[in-house]
């Protein structure tokens, strides 16, 4: 496969590696700032990365820079419940507003799982990646990747029987 440029691997996986880091901070501003420092990164070394895994390898270093600034974050500021920003669309007002309700649902309900069940159920189930890729991402073997995506989703499966029960 013929190497690609940066320029084209920007265009191809930015949406990609932007609804990923937003899956993981919740923060529209702080989401935009890792796809900056993803791609910066990416930049820095493209030469590591192989040409037909392109966006796991993306996916790895958005990973690792918002684990970076989340530790740095730690250090610094006191963290606070971080809500989805309204991102524009031709939606009307009030789809907006069902959507942003949607989301901000399932994102309280993924963000309440362990941190390590959320980066499986992420991986696997929102940005189609596969079991091996996304065990890959988290440095971890694939049994295990598969017992953690499966205690994720039976964890959110009792926890919408809870709140349909109730």
């Amino acid at each position: 496969m013929k190497r690609q440029t940066l320029d084209n691997i920007y265009h191809m996986y930015v949406k990609d590696v932007y609804r990923y880091l937003i899956s993981l901070c919740r923060d529209h501003h702080a989401a935009e700032d890792l796809v900056q420092e993803t791609f910066y990164r990416a930049y820095l070394y493209l030469d590591h990365c192989k040409d037909e895994k392109v966006k796991p390898w993306l996916l790895r270093v958005a990973y690792n820079a918002f684990i970076d600034s989340h530790r740095k974050e730690r250090r610094t500021t006191p963290t606070g419940a971080l809500f989805f920003s309204k991102l524009s669309d031709t939606q009307t007002p009030d789809e907006l507003v069902l959507r942003k309700e949607l989301w901000d649902d399932i994102g309280d309900t993924i963000s309440a799982l362990p941190d390590n069940q959320k980066q499986a159920i992420l991986l696997h189930d929102f940005h189609d990646l596969s079991y091996q890729e996304a065990a890959d991402i988290m440095e971890i073997r694939l049994s295990h990747f598969k017992i953690l995506l499966y205690r994720a989703r039976q964890s959110l499966r009792q926890r919408k029987e809870r709140t349909d029960h109730s």
